[in-house]
């Protein structure tokens, strides 16, 4: 059973090349880390109770989505950048990551458990 976490803030620091994350405190980033955490396990049905360590693809997964969960959560709460010069004016944008673009499933699929519907599972083979 794994009692120490996945992955630390330091680990997110040194695999960002966003500067924003890797200036964002441990508490934050431990929030990111939380919530990629939960990402993983509702999409495998897997808590990985059984394992000794985390999986390398497994790990690599949580430091893809706790960037992008922390850079997602800097632009969100940054306001919009605008300025107006006599008849001039500009709007600068940051776009957010779209978590479905990460291509994280290539990493999971591997370790995702098969919940039976309603209690049952059939499974056929050949004779």
């Amino acid at each position: 059973m794994i009692h120490k976490p996945w992955i630390t803030p330091q680990e997110v620091r040194e695999y960002s090349e966003i500067p924003a994350v890797q200036q964002r405190n441990d508490t934050r980033l431990e929030v990111d880390i939380a919530r990629a955490k939960q990402y993983i396990m509702t999409y495998t049905h897997n808590r990985f109770e059984d394992m000794e360590q985390i999986p390398l693809e497994i790990k690599t997964a949580m430091l893809i989505l706790s960037e992008a969960y922390a850079h997602n959560a800097i632009i969100s709460s940054n306001e919009m950048k605008s300025e107006t010069f006599d008849d001039y004016s500009y709007t600068t944008e940051e776009s957010q990551i779209s978590i479905d673009s990460l291509d994280i499933a290539a990493l999971l699929d591997d370790y995702v458990i098969t919940k039976p519907t309603n209690g049952i599972l059939f499974r056929m083979r050949k004779l």
